[in-house]
């Protein structure tokens, strides 16, 4: 959904069962455009951020070096890259939180094993004062992943798991979760029936996934919502504070770590 006047979110996608969920229908309810990139189906990538009020970077199957295979991720870090020194509000999920980090210079690298199913994070004691994670409580969130990153240098660690140090984390205006909170049931189910060879490395059926999916989903959705409002508030407000401002593109010259 997108309007010739208002600055819309840019959603890129990777695959088929891998949409904006929650995160859409939170932007949606600031009354907040968003247009869906998907690269894998042949959409064209955006030559700039010209009328881009914040990116949303969905996750999907590839891995962030996959660039001979999938000619449209160079283009996707092109632009993050544009965005984070923009100071735009970012939001990247798995394999987009991986491309968020390595844009930061951080390494992406194979994690010890697949993390798939409901599993619960720890948020750290910085997720207390985050603009996203503050009012969270500790979830049982949805993963699918097999790769991992090393937090970024300037960034804020929000997150980790049993397995992956870092699970989450905030540099400047951009958000990077390798784990899955937008999702609902039906997405679940989709992602299940699109990697059904993930699901059983992992020694999970589509049934058990189901079990843990009616145990979790309804606790997630809750807390997932919560967290999406505030970010699509952050971005409602960064358009306001723009359209009376600097013109988006007008880039900073470099990226400034958190403070």
């Amino acid at each position: 959904m997108e309007s010739s006047s208002t600055p819309a979110v840019l959603v890129f996608e990777h695959a088929p069962s891998e949409g904006p969920g929650l995160i859409g229908a939170a932007l949606l309810g600031r009354g907040i455009p968003f247009r869906r990139v998907r690269g894998y189906a042949g959409d064209p990538i955006p030559g700039t951020l010209c009328g881009t009020a914040g990116l949303v970077i969905m996750g999907g199957p590839m891995n962030v070096d996959e660039e001979g295979r999938f000619p449209f991720l160079r283009e996707e870090k092109r632009l993050i890259e544009l965005g984070l020194r923009a100071g735009l509000p970012a939001l990247g999920v798995c394999l987009g939180s991986q491309l968020l980090a390595q844009v930061l210079g951080a390494r992406v690298s194979r994690g010890i094993r697949p993390e798939v199913g409901w599993l619960p994070v720890k948020l750290l004691p910085a997720a207390g004062s985050d603009p996203l994670f503050c009012a969270a409580a500790e979830p049982v969130v949805f993963h699918w992943h097999g790769d991992r990153f090393d937090c970024p240098h300037g960034a804020v660690p929000l997150a980790r798991s049993e397995l992956t140090a870092c699970q989450a984390f905030r540099y400047g205006a951009a958000h990077g979760l390798l784990f899955h909170m937008e999702v609902t049931p039906a997405a679940v189910e989709a992602m299940a029936s699109a990697f059904p060879g993930d699901l059983a490395a992992a020694g999970l059926s589509r049934q058990s996934l189901a079990i843990q999916t009616q145990a979790h989903a309804s606790a997630l959705g809750r807390m997932a919502r919560a967290v999406f409002s505030r970010w699509a508030a952050r971005v409602r407000r960064e358009v306001t504070l723009r359209e009376r401002a600097v013109p988006v593109g007008r880039e900073k010259m470099a990226l400034e770590p958190e403070e």
